[in-house]
């Protein structure tokens, strides 16, 4: 089976979880290496307050301040199953197929990868730092 592997590094998440929601939907094994180098844009306080707000929402059902996770490559991969529907069994399957690194792992080095890094003009946020923060 293909494998589609896509380089965080210097990309907007939210860009990097279509595609890769995409190429697995199309059947690919998808991998996104260096999950703490990709950008979240907009101002570092709201980012955070977002983010703490969402991990603090919540009721019985989800099971309060650890519901969302806290390191950059669960992170990255809760992004990528916002665009999924991973309860129906098309979405579930592609699901299944992604698979989130904070490096590079030794199978994938000989495999090249995909770079949506794009010159940005605005305040960003690495997905490292705001790990951190959490």
């Amino acid at each position: 089976m293909d494998t589609f592997v896509i380089d965080a590094t210097g990309g907007i998440i939210g860009r990097i979880a279509t595609i890769a929601a995409k190429q697995s939907l199309l059947g690919k094994q998808v991998a996104v290496i260096n999950c703490t180098e990709g950008l979240l844009s907009g101002r570092r306080h709201m980012i955070i307050a977002e983010y703490k707000q969402a991990s603090l929402r919540g009721g019985h059902a989800l099971n309060g301040p650890n519901w969302i996770k806290r390191s950059p490559e669960r992170l990255m991969k809760r992004t990528i199953r916002g665009m999924l529907s991973y309860k129906m069994g098309r979405g579930e399957a592609a699901f299944d197929r992604i698979k989130c690194y904070n490096q590079v792992p030794a199978d994938l080095k000989a495999i090249k990868a995909v770079s949506v890094a794009r010159p940005l003009n605005t305040r960003t946020m690495k997905l490292a730092e705001l790990a951190k923060e959490l």
